[in-house]
């Protein structure tokens, strides 16, 4: 029902900036969570950014605090991740994600952009 396509990525080098986008097509007035995700070869998948659109509260990884930040186009129905000061362990596949509950159980996803970071 909530379709998502990412886009944006790339390969920068350390100290960079990338902006990956989500699209987001389908009933998205019923999305509570929206939340970027990230996947390294060899490495468990973590949760990067969220938006609790049900509380207007965002979520973002210690990891990418003061680098990373999230905005919304309403009017394009998208999702941005913007990326500053990357780093080489930032380095992944990047997937968009929604959920239509508030526990944020994520059912919806995108089939993910890749970023490459080298030093």
């Amino acid at each position: 029902q909530v379709q998502l396509m990412e886009s944006g990525g790339g390969s920068v080098q350390a100290g960079g900036s990338l902006r990956v986008s989500c699209a987001v097509s389908g009933y998205t007035s019923d999305t509570s969570c929206m939340a970027w995700f990230r996947q390294a070869p060899g490495k468990e998948r973590e949760e990067v950014a969220t938006i609790y659109t049900f509380a207007n509260r965002t979520f973002y990884h210690d990891s990418v605090k003061g680098r990373f930040t999230l905005a919304q186009d309403n009017s394009d129905n998208t999702l941005y991740l913007q990326m500053a000061n990357l780093q080489p362990e930032d380095t992944g596949m990047y997937y968009c994600a929604a959920s239509q509950t508030r526990a944020c159980r994520y059912t919806s996803w995108g089939q993910g952009t890749q970023v490459t970071v080298s030093s």
